[in-house]
């Protein structure tokens, strides 16, 4: 099939629903703009926007030149199609291949409830099917105002990556499709949806990846049923089944076959794999709002193992409980929210050890006037550690034996307090003063005893002053950092100050800001280092549309190894039509 042919085709696709519904009109009385509405027939609007980074000096270990170009294009036929076309280019990673570049074009052309997506894009079905991954290929949305709803889509996952012995960070991959689908149907006081991806490593016969790297082709296929009801006013339950078949090697099979019994995905694959591994996930949730108040309870289930190419990445082998509460105060002038987990791994008991966790937070906010505002917040995230060497049971004589030896808790709190006061606010200046404070503490204990010398505490605190020049567009910043850590018997120390101005210049066309800023450390009471840093900016906008920019960034470090110079400069344009 031929260019042409194949313009020719696209151009019936996207004329055809118009075609159809011109059908239904009384030829006599025929007014195109009755049927498109009044307006232009075709509009075109988006922006473009370009940058480059220079670095330069002694740091090294950042390219020396990068350069960015990315936008979007949006036309509109006749008020009732649109095709919207973004793309994104860049020199970054130049020399090397990697299995999902970071170079895109896509169109997303839409008419009505139907939104298509061409090129390179990315679609979600589920946290447990499909969830964000990246694809080059097509993909579909049919959403109506009310009723159902379905997305399908098809491409390529990853693209073929050969083994680089030069490139270590980068590993090898099979080129990988799928193709994937979710039905769902809405109304105001329930949901019920179906998701599912399938996805395929394909082997090049002149690819080679060696043995020891333990990559092998993979075939999975996902599912996903999940559901919301709302029975009563206020009160929402959610809840959510997954089943994911993973072929951890596709080359490998087995002449059986099974017909029946086992998992759900047992007979959709037809025949079973010596490593295939059907595994499942279970979320479930529920919220009750009552007056101002918020309850929660939700519950997640992710089986040891849990994959699907569908996502780039998942925890598995986890059991998680929480509970959250919110509830206003005093008048709604402050409100004080919490919320409680529990977390545990080794669902099977198969692990050398097996991890348990909680975590409670709680944050409070009070706002008694315009002036005043504060916020505090304190979480609390202790981790317990039961490690089972095979050892433990060889030279046991007795059952009490060793029995919390190699039993580890690690307990981390953290506590932070914001604080903001208005000094002064009129028609022609604001003062304002910030005051922010945190610390962390961290511990561990074995066989009840606090060990000192692994834990540590962080202190970090800043204050900042602001003044404001309303009909002079003008800010000024000066500002006070401190941290102090200690970690077993060493101790850190960190501090500086920072002044900073921002003005608008010349009708508001013009921004530029100056700031710097110098901090000394010190461990154990001796020096390791000082750092001063002078940052500038600039933007400049020209007839609306226009907008130049400028950053560059001056470092200078002094330790004792010697003295380095960075300088980082980024220069972008940005055109809106």
């Amino acid at each position: 099939m031929n260019r042409s042919c194949i313009l020719y085709l696209c151009t019936a696709t996207l004329l055809l629903p118009l075609l159809s519904s011109a059908q239904q009109i009384d030829l006599e009385h025929f007014n195109i703009r009755d049927m498109f509405g009044k307006g232009k027939p075709l509009k075109v609007n988006g922006g473009l926007n370009a940058s480059t980074v220079f670095n330069s000096g002694s740091g090294g270990g950042r390219q020396p030149f990068s350069w960015f170009l990315n936008g979007s294009v949006n036309t509109n036929i006749l008020g009732r199609i649109s095709l919207p076309f973004s793309f994104n280019l860049t020199n970054a990673g130049a020399g090397y291949s990697y299995p999902t570049m970071p170079n895109r074009l896509s169109l997303h052309p839409s008419y009505k409830g139907v939104t298509a997506h061409i090129g390179d894009v990315a679609m979600s079905f589920s946290p447990y099917t499909l969830n964000g991954h990246q694809f080059t290929g097509v993909g579909l949305d049919i959403a109506p105002q009310q009723g159902w709803s379905v997305s399908v889509m098809y491409g390529r996952l990853f693209r073929a990556v050969n083994y680089d012995s030069t490139n270590r960070s980068v590993l090898p991959t099979y080129r990988r499709m799928g193709y994937g689908a979710k039905l769902a149907l809405i109304e105001q006081d329930y949901t019920l949806s179906l998701s599912f991806v399938r996805a395929k490593d394909f082997k090049d016969p002149m690819q080679y990846l060696p043995d020891t790297l333990h990559i092998y082709p993979k075939e999975n296929l996902a599912v996903s049923i999940s559901s919301m009801v709302r029975p009563a006013k206020g009160l929402e339950f959610t809840f959510e089944y997954a089943n994911s078949a993973m072929k951890l090697d596709k080359r490998d099979y087995s002449s059986a076959i099974k017909t029946g019994g086992g998992n759900l995905l047992e007979n959709v694959f037809m025949y079973e794999a010596r490593n295939t591994q059907y595994l499942k996930a279970i979320k479930a949730g529920m919220n009750y709002a009552f007056h101002k108040s918020v309850i929660g309870v939700g519950y997640e289930r992710i089986d040891p193992g849990y994959q699907t190419l569908g996502t780039y990445y998942m925890n598995n082998d986890l059991e998680n409980i929480t509970l959250n509460l919110s509830q206003p105060l005093l008048n709604n002038k402050a409100t004080i929210s919490g919320n409680v987990g529990y977390q545990r791994d080794d669902l099977n008991h198969i692990k050398a050890g097996s991890t348990f966790r909680m975590v409670s937070a709680v944050n409070a906010n009070y706002m008694p006037n315009e002036k005043w505002n504060a916020n505090l917040t304190y979480s609390n995230f202790q981790t317990y550690t039961h490690i089972k060497p095979q050892f433990e049971y060889i030279n046991q004589t007795n059952p009490y034996e060793n029995m919390d030896t190699l039993n580890f808790k690690q307990i981390s709190q953290n506590a932070g307090l914001t604080l903001t006061y208005m000094l002064k606010a009129n028609k022609t200046k604001t003062h304002n003063i910030n005051l922010n404070l945190s610390v962390q503490d961290a511990a561990d204990i074995q066989n009840n005893v606090l060990w000192k010398g692994n834990g540590s505490r962080f202190y970090n605190t800043s204050t900042a002053y602001t003044l404001l020049l309303i009909p002079r567009q003008m800010s000024f910043t000066s500002a006070f950092n401190l941290s102090y850590n200690t970690i077993g018997r060493d101790d850190f120390l960190t501090l500086g100050p920072t002044f900073g101005v921002n003005a608008r210049l010349f009708n508001k066309k013009v921004t530029a800001g100056f700031t710097s800023s110098y901090n000394t450390s010190a461990n154990n009471g001796q020096q390791q280092g000082q750092v001063l840093n002078f940052r500038m900016n600039g933007a400049y906008m020209l007839m609306k549309k226009h907008n130049l920019s400028m950053n560059a960034v001056h470092q200078t470090r002094w330790t004792p190894r010697g003295t380095t110079s960075n300088v980082t400069a980024t220069v972008g344009y940005n055109y809106s039509f």
